[in-house]
C-alpha cells in the first residue's frame, strides 16, 4: 500500500484525484494541503468513505505530523518548487502535477532527488491521450523540421504557457529544434506576435472563454501541413487515470523523468 498525500487536494484536479486514490486498493490517501480547509477532515469535506484524512496549510507541518510516501501536488509553481523541495529533503517521492515550473526550476528538483536518493514524475499532462500526442509529434518532428506549439485554455489560466505545452516543447527540441527562417533581429513589426521560444520551439497562448485546455501542434512542409491537436473537456476526469498510474510507478526509479510516457511501455 503506497502512503499519498496530495498539494492541492480540494482544487479542480487534485478532488478528482483525492476520491480516486481514496478508493484505490492500491494507495491510501493520509493527508492533504489546502489553505482554505485548514484543520478540517478532507473525507467530509470531498464526502469520501474513508477513516479522517487530516489537511494541512504548509509542507512542514505535514512532513513533521505524519509519514507518506508520495507527494503530489497540484498548487502554483512557487508554492509547488517549496513543497516538491521540502518532500525530497525528507526523501519522499513526487509526482509533479503543477504547470509553469522552468527547466531551471527542474534542473534544481534533479538535483535534490539525486542528493536524497528520492525519484521525481513530472508529468505536464496526465491524460493518456494528450501522451499520445506527445508520442505522434516526437514522430512527425523527426521529419518535419518546421514546426510550432498552439496552447489553448480559458481565459483565467495563469501559467503561459501550460505546462503540456512547455513539456511538449521541451520534448521536441530533443529531436530536433525547428528551421529558423527569419531570425528576430530581422522580424519587422512587433517580435511578441512571433510567441515565446522555450527550447527554440515557438509557442502561442491563447486564452479566452469558451476555452478549457487543448494543444496542437503545426507542421509545415511546401504545400502540405500535419495538425496534430488534444481537446479536453470541462471535467479533471482525463487525467485521473494517469495521475495513479504515476504514483503507482514513481517508486520505480530514482532520479528525474519528464513525461508519463517515460514509465508507461510503448
Amino acid at each position: 500500500m503506497i502512503r499519498v498525500f496530495i498539494a492541492g487536494a480540494t482544487g479542480w484536479a487534485g478532488s478528482a484525484l483525492s476520491k480516486a486514490v481514496a478508493a484505490s486498493d492500491k494507495l491510501q490517501l493520509v493527508g492533504a494541503l489546502s489553505r482554505k480547509h485548514k484543520g478540517e477532515d478532507l473525507a467530509a469535506v470531498l464526502g469520501l468513505s474513508t477513516g479522517e484524512i487530516p489537511v494541512f496549510d504548509h509542507i512542514d507541518t505535514a512532513l513533521a505530523a505524519i509519514y507518506f510516501d508520495v507527494l503530489v501536488d497540484y498548487t502554483s509553481p512557487e508554492i509547488g518548487k517549496k513543497n516538491i523541495m521540502a518532500a525530497l529533503g525528507k526523501g519522499k517521492n513526487v509526482v509533479v502535477g503543477t504547470s509553469g515550473l522552468s527547466n531551471d526550476d527542474y534542473a534544481e528538483i534533479e538535483q535534490a532527488a539525486n542528493k536524497n536518493n528520492a525519484s521525481v514524475l513530472a508529468v505536464g499532462n496526465f491524460s493518456i491521450t494528450v501522451v499520445l500526442l506527445q508520442k505522434f509529434a516526437e514522430m512527425a518532428a523527426k521529419y518535419i523540421s518546421d514546426f510550432e506549439i498552439i496552447d489553448y485554455a480559458q481565459e483565467d489560466k495563469i501559467d503561459s504557457p501550460s505546462g503540456t505545452a512547455r513539456e511538449l516543447a521541451h520534448r521536441l527540441s530533443k529531436v530536433q529544434k525547428p528551421t529558423v527562417h527569419v531570425p528576430d533581429e530581422k522580424l519587422v513589426g512587433d517580435k511578441e506576435s512571433r510567441g515565446a521560444s522555450l527550447d527554440g520551439v515557438r509557442v502561442h497562448s491563447v486564452r479566452l472563454p469558451g476555452f478549457v485546455i487543448a494543444v496542437e501542434t503545426i507542421f509545415g512542409l511546401k504545400d502540405e501541413k500535419l495538425t496534430i491537436r488534444h481537446d479536453a473537456g470541462a471535467s479533471a476526469t482525463p487525467y485521473v487515470k494517469g495521475a495513479l498510474l504515476a504514483i503507482e510507478k514513481v517508486g520505480t526509479f530514482k532520479g528525474l523523468r519528464r513525461g508519463l510516457d517515460t514509465v508507461m511501455d510503448f
